[in-house]
């Protein structure tokens, strides 16, 4: 059959199922517009939280911390909005954009008709990864960009403040926040793959979506289970918050290079599992 398909006149298996043709097909669904407003949103409910709330300061035993620093400039506001945002609200785009990729066409009963198209499953992967990966991207630099806008015109324009003391230029205050952006769209390179992986396993988006998110979580309760000790080391969330090193009057590799290896590592795991379970599975739906 194979065979039969590659010889017919004008098949061409990388034409099939472009790039463009998919992220259009994502771009237009509800559940898309829906995180890209959420995501849009967030600095605007903080500056209202400041607004009401009063300018932020130190807690009892005078240590500053960055939500401390949040209205000092645009800069601040934009770290301070991914300090939040980190730990949880941006895994749930990263997890539903991958999760919902193969998983949904399963439970439309569209899958094998695209494969019947045909399309061969390692490009029709190989399409709904890179648009996944592309709009995980997108919602990740959607919140600083939008929160360093709404941040400036709020506080103004002026060097990052820096919790530890000292401040950096605001010629460095954005490659700096940049930097911290790469780190985190890195970090949750696990989430992605894992999410992927049970989209390829399942034809419930919503159990693998879950499934994604709730294993994240588990990672983060058993980081905080001290009595692990070193162990906690080769769990990615240990790593989570080690784009705080880039927040320092001199830039620190070691802890973004230690977790953005132990990411990377898990994540190539994880999609290749995802391309070799998905190439001998059985489509029905």
């Amino acid at each position: 059959m194979s065979a039969l398909i590659e010889s017919a006149p004008g098949y061409r298996a990388r034409r099939t199922l472009p790039l463009r043709v998919e992220a259009l097909r994502q771009l237009k669904r509800r559940r898309t517009l829906a995180m890209g407003i959420m995501l849009a949103v967030l600095p605007f409910v903080l500056i209202v939280a400041f607004a009401i709330g009063g300018t932020p300061g130190g807690d009892r035993e005078g240590r500053v911390t960055l939500m401390d620093t949040a209205t000092a400039s645009g800069a601040n506001f934009a770290a301070t909005c991914l300090f939040v945002s980190a730990g949880f609200l941006l895994v749930v785009p990263v997890a539903l954009f991958h999760g919902d990729t193969v998983a949904s066409e399963a439970s439309w009963s569209s899958l094998r008709y695209l494969l019947a198209a045909p399309v061969p499953r390692a490009r029709l992967l190989w399409s709904k990864l890179a648009v996944a990966l592309g709009m995980s991207a997108a919602a990740m630099l959607l919140l600083p960009l939008v929160a360093l806008a709404a941040g400036t015109a709020a506080y103004g324009w002026g060097p990052l403040e820096l919790p530890t003391g000292g401040s950096l230029a605001t010629g460095d205050a954005v490659p700096r926040l940049a930097l911290v952006v790469a780190f985190i769209f890195v970090s949750q390179l696990v989430t992605a793959a894992l999410a992927f992986w049970l989209s390829t396993k399942t034809d419930a988006p919503l159990g693998a979506v879950g499934g994604a998110v709730g294993l994240t979580i588990i990672g983060n309760v058993l980081d905080a289970v001290t009595a692990l000790g070193s162990w906690r080391e080769f769990l990615p969330a240990h790593w989570q918050f080690a784009w705080a090193d880039a927040l320092q009057p001199q830039l620190e590799w070691g802890g973004m290079a230690k977790g953005a290896a132990i990411s990377v590592t898990y994540a190539v795991v994880l999609f290749a599992l995802a391309f070799r379970g998905f190439s001998r599975k059985d489509i029905v739906s």
